[in-house]
């Protein structure tokens, strides 16, 4: 009986992920903002799960009590933070990565939450980890403020075309 759930799990995890981007309104925000608290989870030797409770009770408040989304928000965290850890990816990767959708999409910039991301800082009472977390914090804040400050118009043209999109 085990074996059946946990291969019953297993195709509806594979075919959630196939078509997220299809079932998950606005994913590409969701998944911006994973990429933001993946990157300080990762650089926790351990990644404990109290840490991804933080996240589900930050996505909650981004979310307006939307606890699907919340858990939506964790598990693509997840799989980004294991990719990191499986060396599927590296930290300078995602950054990288976290910089050329700022360059697409620089509305992004806004959903760069640095309070919230600081939550996520000095978990384990590591200095070294914390300092590092506090650097990729400080360079998050200089990027959000640089993009807000050099795409201001093109970030008010994509905000009234998506509120006038929504609003027919």
């Amino acid at each position: 009986m085990g074996y059946l759930m946990q291969l019953t799990f297993k195709l509806k995890h594979y075919f959630f992920n196939a078509f997220r981007e299809l079932f998950v309104h606005h994913h590409g925000s969701l998944e911006f903002r994973a990429k933001l608290y993946a990157l300080l989870l990762a650089t926790y030797t351990t990644v404990e799960d109290e840490y991804y409770d933080i996240v589900k009770n930050i996505g909650i408040k981004i979310y307006a009590n939307d606890e699907d989304r919340a858990k939506l928000l964790v598990l693509s965290t997840k799989e980004l933070v294991n990719k990191i850890q499986n060396n599927e990816l590296s930290i300078d990767q995602l950054i990288t990565s976290i910089q050329k959708e700022l360059k697409i999409v620089p509305r992004y910039a806004k959903k760069m939450d640095i309070e919230s991301l600081a939550q996520l800082v000095g978990l384990s009472h590591d200095n070294d980890t914390t300092a590092y977390q506090k650097s990729i914090i400080e360079f998050l804040a200089k990027t959000r403020e640089e993009i807000l400050h050099e795409k201001e118009e093109q970030i008010a043209k994509d905000e009234e075309k998506i509120y006038s999109k929504y609003k027919n």
